[in-house]
């Protein structure tokens, strides 16, 4: 009898790993979008800091990006547990946020000539080797902004998988979001530790006499500025393919269309969804953006 226990026992966590597991992964991948933005902006905001204090500085930001998940997972649980019927709704506007920022970012794209950019990146640099210039002071700003840009994407991460694990056990849900924060966490900034620091092992293989060394230096230094464009690209796209799929998600009648109209793609209905998706957040990206324009320009007029 206590055998036949026991194994049951095992069957039974087995089954809860297994879950787990499943949902862990599912998790994983309804976030990557959020991650690819999160790389780029963690990686873009720690730049301008002097070459011996980036790691100093990404290791302040993770510090901060756990501190912001203690605060959110619980937050999460509490809400799982007692308000259910938010989990929906938050979603939905974590959805709407990330088409915003997407789109916020294609209209300082486009709004913004590269004289202006590069004239922005010069201040930035002249302010950095200025002596005069409060490093410390500049430094805490720096984690500041980052900490704060984490925060909002790891509510997005947080709710997404939320959503993931709503109808699971709390024991379950607990093991997934304690899971996917930390993971998380570790992979996003050590990621963002490496990038940061490509210039510096491209620098050192060059100045290796072997010649192969001075080849692959060489080769990453003239690949580390296209890398963190393109990670800004990859993250403002997975931004309305992720926001859009919320949305779309969370509206029965629209899911329900794409759906239909994949159905009928015939051999291109492994990319229907994904590209209606993506015109859905680039849409939704443009009202919120009107919309916050026109409300800043109402909140300006009433102040002045």
């Amino acid at each position: 009898m206590a055998g036949s226990s026991l194994l049951l026992l095992i069957d039974d966590i087995a089954a809860v790993l297994d879950d787990v597991a499943l949902m862990t992964k599912l998790a994983a991948k309804k976030t990557a979008g959020v991650l690819g933005d999160d790389l780029a902006l963690n990686a873009q905001q720690v730049s301008g800091v002097r070459a011996e204090r980036e790691i100093p500085v990404v290791w302040a930001v993770a510090k901060g990006s756990f501190i912001n998940k203690l605060i959110l997972v619980p937050s999460a649980l509490a809400i799982s547990a007692f308000v259910p019927w938010l989990v929906t709704p938050l979603l939905m506007l974590g959805g709407a946020y990330l088409c915003f920022e997407g789109f916020e970012k294609l209209a300082h794209k486009f709004l913004h000539s590269k004289a202006e950019d590069q004239a922005e990146h010069a201040q930035l640099v002249e302010a950095v080797a200025d002596p005069a210039v409060d490093l410390v002071a500049f430094e805490k700003d720096k984690i500041k902004g980052a900490v704060r840009t984490d925060f909002i994407l790891s509510a997005e991460i947080i709710a997404i998988t939320l959503g993931t694990v709503a109808d699971a056990p709390l024991t379950q849900q607990v093991i997934v979001l304690s899971g996917i924060a930390i993971v998380m966490t570790v992979g996003v900034y050590g990621l963002v530790a490496g990038i940061v620091k490509l210039d510096d092992l491209g620098l050192w293989l060059t100045q290796k006499p072997a010649q192969m060394a001075k080849s692959i230096g060489g080769a990453i230094l003239r690949a580390a500025p296209y890398l963190m464009k393109s990670l800004s690209v990859i993250g403002t796209a997975a931004m309305f393919l992720v926001g859009g799929g919320i949305l779309t998600h969370g509206v029965p009648a629209a899911h329900h269309w794409i759906e239909g109209v994949s159905q009928s793609a015939g051999g291109f209905s492994w990319i229907v969804p994904s590209l209606l998706n993506a015109v859905a957040g680039i849409v939704a990206g443009a009202v919120v953006l009107a919309g916050v324009m026109m409300v800043s320009r109402g909140w300006r007029a009433v102040k002045g």
